[in-house]
């Protein structure tokens, strides 16, 4: 008890515990003030009706949420196959993987779902997923192709390790894979018969850092969300340069405070007052409310993109004005196609030694 209280202590004097509890909360504050002044000014929401996905004898649509074993990434599991699209659960726990597809089936007994074991911090697992969703599908007997790639999944670091590659793990998790993914997956998306889409989950981005010999888990999880936006709008953008615009989509949703796992590495006292202080604003949302924007984004209209949603309802507000800088977009997607391709190169490399 004293040594947790010891490390309670230890946590809450750190810069990133009230980066964390001020500035983020602030952050939220934010956007649900975009959302107010908005329709006080405009009495009206820019906003989207969802819509149903194209189901057919010949096509069945599939979905891929990364992050699938907990939280929002359960609750939007949950939800699309109610939907009817076959989905495919990814996360890093063989068990917590069954259990999800044990209460989606008994929930729904018509939900198509399938598991697949993958670690987002790796690249060589990221590219044994896709080997293994390829041959999934044909011996399924289904359209080679995607329809939905919700790139869900994250995690708070409060100390610093490593991913195979060497890149710190935080990064690796909320960024690079899911970046290196996307652009794996990116061929089968553009294979889809009907428009096809993706759903990157965003959070509070930050543009100013405090140094600290600690590490700086607070600020790398704000660049690391800072970063998946920026790649969404250039996805965007670089899409919307082909012959066919919108039949790939990019949208971004930010599901806003929602009582999840993702501070499990934070002291358990803390945590928990955190989410208190957070019901009591009432800004605290279950993964079912939560869960909302996501799916808004999934199914949106195919020419809505490069959006950000917010707040559920299908309504929508602008991210932080770093968020549309076009050259530091462009320069990000640069070096991290780089990694990309050292990457590929790396893993053919020793796959052919």
């Amino acid at each position: 008890m004293i040594k947790e209280l010891k490390e309670a202590f230890r946590f809450a004097a750190s810069i990133s515990f009230w980066r964390m509890a001020v500035f983020w909360t602030i952050s939220l504050f934010i956007s649900y003030f975009q959302l107010r002044t908005n329709w006080i000014f405009s009495r009206r929401l820019q906003s989207y009706p969802r819509c149903h996905p194209p189901i057919s004898e010949s096509l069945t649509p599939v979905c891929i949420i990364t992050g699938a074993t907990s939280g929002l990434g359960a609750a939007a599991a949950h939800a699309l196959s109610r939907e009817g699209f076959f989905v495919v659960l990814v996360g890093r726990s063989s068990h917590l993987l069954s259990k999800i597809m044990t209460e989606i089936k008994t929930q729904n007994k018509g939900a198509h779902v399938k598991a697949f074991v993958v670690n987002l911090a790796s690249f060589q697992s990221i590219l044994e997923f896709k080997s293994s969703l390829q041959q999934w599908l044909l011996d399924c007997k289904l359209h080679c192709s995607l329809q939905l790639l919700i790139n869900n999944a994250g995690i708070l670091a409060t100390s610093s390790r490593t991913t195979p590659e060497g890149y710190d793990q935080m990064m690796g998790t909320n960024y690079i894979g899911p970046f290196c993914l996307t652009k794996l997956l990116l061929p089968l998306l553009k294979r889809s018969p009907v428009p096809s889409r993706i759903v990157d989950k965003e959070s509070v981005s930050g543009t100013r850092f405090l140094r600290s010999e600690q590490y700086p888990f607070a600020r790398l999880y704000e660049y690391s969300k800072l970063f998946l936006i920026l790649f969404s709008y250039e996805l965007h953008r670089q899409l919307g340069l082909m012959d066919q615009p919108y039949h790939v989509s990019v949208n971004a949703a930010d599901p806003g405070s929602v009582r999840t796992n993702i501070m499990r590495e934070v002291p358990s006292c803390l945590s928990s007052l955190a989410f208190q202080v957070l019901k009591s604003l009432g800004l605290l949302q279950s993964p079912k409310n939560g869960v909302s924007s996501l799916i808004d984004a999934a199914l949106a209209p195919p020419e809505a993109s490069g959006v950000y949603f917010f707040g559920g309802k299908g309504r929508t507000v602008d991210s932080s004005v770093l968020s549309h800088n076009t050259k530091l977009a462009k320069e990000l997607w640069d070096i991290s196609d780089n990694l990309f391709m050292e990457a590929s190169l790396d893993f053919k490399e020793t796959a052919s030694s």
